[in-house]
């Protein structure tokens, strides 16, 4: 008889790779990758920025809402301004849902504030058509010991064009929230519509949305104003927003 054969390199390989280790998955992709953390530190206001927000501070006033009269500039002539800074603004939401007002340091950053609004998506956009809109959200001063940073009030009385809404309520960014803000890191300023969910909100399923830059103004710890800046370069903001301890 004669001497026994080697094993076949073929049997050999498929052995060793039967036996090699499975890879394991990748990991998933995080949902909120793309955004980042907001700076902490306060950006100084440049001069032109500063001496351009005060001529920019003498809102048009309505006797129904309360809005900030001459908050750039004390009874003693001096300027009161503790900042100007420019930030992304975006207001969303279904077609006959409620609008949502994000603010963000720029597009690309976590929202800082959301604030559910008192008005309809599709009302609010009559209204931008029609010209100037300026919305008021008004919340009631608490005693020292009680105060918060103004913009972390959870409740306020909502005005739009002098006209009583109802209230708009501060909550965290929902993933909803985040996934919209995602979807638009690349859009500095515009207006469109996102796909929403057909099968939730029906035919009227479209998500609208605008994006501008604001000028953010704060004239005291009471009140802070967002003055949103007009790609056409217009003399005027088209939408003002009013943040006022009353």
């Amino acid at each position: 008889m004669g001497k026994p054969m080697p094993p076949s390199s073929s049997a050999s390989s498929s052995d060793d790779s039967s036996k090699s280790p499975i890879p394991p998955a990748p990991p998933p992709l995080p949902l909120r990758g793309t955004l980042q953390q907001p700076s902490e530190k306060k950006k100084k206001p440049k001069v032109i920025r500063v001496f351009r927000s005060v001529f920019r501070s003498f809102p048009i006033i309505t006797p129904v809402c309360k809005l900030p009269v001459l908050q750039g500039i004390s009874l003693d002539g001096q300027h009161r301004y503790v900042s100007g800074n420019r930030v992304t603004g975006t207001l969303f939401g279904y077609r006959k849902g409620r609008v949502s007002l994000s603010i963000q340091e720029s597009s690309k950053c976590y929202p800082s504030l959301i604030v559910e609004l008192a008005i309809q998506t599709n009302v609010l956009q009559k209204e931008l058509g029609s010209g100037m809109v300026r919305i008021a959200l008004e919340c009631e001063k608490r005693p020292d010991k009680d105060k918060v940073r103004l913009l972390d009030e959870p409740l306020w009385t909502m005005f739009c064009n002098g006209k009583k809404n109802g209230y708009g309520v501060k909550r965290d960014p929902t993933d909803g929230d985040i996934t919209v803000m995602e979807i638009l890191r690349a859009v500095s300023m515009g207006a469109g519509v996102l796909p929403g969910n057909s099968e939730i909100e029906g035919p009227d399923g479209e998500l609208s949305y605008i994006r501008a830059h604001f000028d953010r103004v704060v004239g005291s710890k009471d009140s802070e104003t967002l003055y949103m800046i007009s790609p056409e370069g217009n003399n005027g903001p088209e939408l003002s927003i009013f943040f006022v301890r009353v």
